[in-house]
């Protein structure tokens, strides 16, 4: 078994993803940016690579907290083997699916029936449980809790602390404000914040 992993992507999120690679028992590979500014420094002794290199073939995962930017490097790295890291203090039922790519972090939590899409985040803390859809590139941000049958589409990112009532959709790239609570189903492409949660503003751009 190959137990190195590569990480695309250096700053604070990504050095949440290493210490859950290495207590995974996984070596650290190589480590990719595109901020010249990063080359050749350290961390932990690993020193980082610039550029991001997109004809990388191996064990990887996006320690990226951005969707856009997330959903970007996976499409340009496209011959990259995307590997799934879940921190070992998580909990998730054995009836849960999780997409290539995602990470699930510490102390989250995660019942049965739940489905996560690839390259999603379910951050520290955070609480999904029974029968949930996770679309792709979702970020699940700390301390969020979701009731069973929340559905979040593509892209989606749910801000720190925030609440979801059971059985209620979340559009694809919405950005949920921190600390709101969704009582009622939240359109695609819009900022949505407060309590109860309402769109304050729509975006149109390209996806």
């Amino acid at each position: 078994m190959n137990n190195s992993v590569s990480i695309f992507g250096f700053g604070g999120h990504a050095k949440v993803i290493i210490e859950s690679a290495l207590l995974n028992g996984f070596n650290i590979d190589y480590l990719f940016d595109d901020d010249s500014h990063k080359f050749n420094s350290n961390f932990g002794g690993m020193k980082i690579t610039v550029p991001i290199d997109l004809n990388f073939v191996g064990s990887s995962v996006i320690a990226i907290g951005n969707n856009r930017i997330r959903k970007l490097v996976s499409e340009k790295v496209s011959n990259a083997n995307w590997q799934t890291i879940i921190h070992p203090s998580a909990i998730i039922s054995k009836d849960v699916s999780i997409g290539n790519g995602s990470v699930i972090m510490a102390g989250a939590i995660i019942q049965p029936g739940t489905i996560i899409g690839k390259h999603s985040i379910i951050n520290t803390g955070a609480c999904v449980d029974h029968d949930c859809v996770i679309g792709d590139f979702v970020h699940i941000a700390p301390n969020c809790s979701l009731a069973g049958g929340v559905s979040v589409g593509e892209g989606t990112f749910i801000g720190i602390g925030s609440s979801i009532i059971p059985n209620k959709t979340i559009g694809s790239w919405t950005n949920v404000g921190a600390g709101s609570v969704i009582i009622t189903d939240q359109p695609d492409n819009c900022t949505t914040l407060g309590v109860p949660a309402k769109p304050i503003k729509f975006n149109n751009e390209q996806k």
